[in-house]
């Protein structure tokens, strides 16, 4: 979400909200698409013809540049909208022109990149997300602090956004995305810009996050998938071409593919040969 673009659009989601309509609730699926296609543009589909099913979990979304995991990522997160199939989240139709209020109030988003106020601090900013995202007033203190200290960061909350390293404003953009405790988490390369130990602290934290949320983490750290995620989804042209457990990402790759791990291995495999992964979802 970026502030500059979005603060117009997003003032009118700041009525007050019920416990009802905050309580927890059980799905069968908290992202299912059907046939899914988005259009970018008046010609390129992105997206085409996803069916694809996401529960509680960390999901690592790979595939190369250009293979349409952003747009799907935002396509999640109801800032784009479907050009045909269907689309649900959490039970709910995402599909038509509705504002589906209920169903963003429940949703965590980073974009790869995000726009803040300069003069912002951290604890400020995180705040001004958490009302932006319908938060009740009288949880934001407490949400905005468990949210920082979850990234690292509750001794920088009252430091300007201007001051802080590139690694850091990322880190402040994972807080952002947790503060409302969502049900569905949608990271794009969240990693970027973050040092080695940084990293492991964030592997971490997706794993305690996937508990009891449906996580998807787009990335090009093959890595990243192995250590945190218990579910692959493999993304080419903008089409499935593998979704499962890493282990078995990492057998379809042999000796001869390109990689110096394992799974490394199994993704070049399945991008040289697409049709290979397609019995597997």
């Amino acid at each position: 979400m970026t502030i500059g673009k979005n603060m117009g659009r997003e003032h009118h989601m700041t009525s007050a909200v019920s416990a009802a309509d905050i309580a927890p609730t059980a799905y069968a699926w908290e992202i299912r698409a059907t046939g899914l296609k988005v259009r970018v543009g008046r010609k390129r589909m992105a997206v085409d013809g996803l069916d694809l099913s996401l529960g509680t979990g960390v999901h690592g979304l790979l595939g190369p540049n250009g293979a349409g995991k952003t747009t799907l990522i935002r396509t999640l997160a109801t800032v784009l909208r479907p050009t045909e199939g269907s689309l649900e989240l959490l039970g709910e139709s995402v599909g038509g022109m509705g504002e589906h209020r209920a169903v963003r109030r429940r949703i965590g988003y980073l974009p790869q990149e995000f726009g803040y106020y300069k003069r912002f601090t951290v604890r400020e900013f995180v705040e001004y997300m958490a009302w932006l995202k319908e938060v009740p007033k009288a949880d934001i203190p407490a949400a905005v602090q468990r949210a920082v200290e979850r990234v690292g960061l509750a001794d920088r909350a009252d430091e300007r956004m201007k001051a802080l390293s590139g690694g850091m404003v990322r880190r402040v953009g994972i807080a952002q995305a947790i503060v409302n405790d969502p049900t569905i988490l949608l990271l794009d390369e969240p990693t970027a810009g973050l040092d080695p130990a940084q990293r492991l602290r964030f592997r971490e934290l997706l794993q305690e996050l996937g508990k009891d949320t449906c996580v998807l983490v787009s990335t090009h750290l093959v890595e990243d998938v192995a250590a945190a995620c218990t579910d692959v989804v493999l993304f080419a042209e903008g089409r499935l071409v593998f979704q499962g457990p890493p282990d078995e990402l990492a057998s379809a790759g042999g000796p001869e593919h390109v990689g110096d791990s394992p799974l490394e291995r199994g993704y070049s495999a399945l991008l040289l040969n697409p049709e290979q992964g397609r019995g597997t979802w």
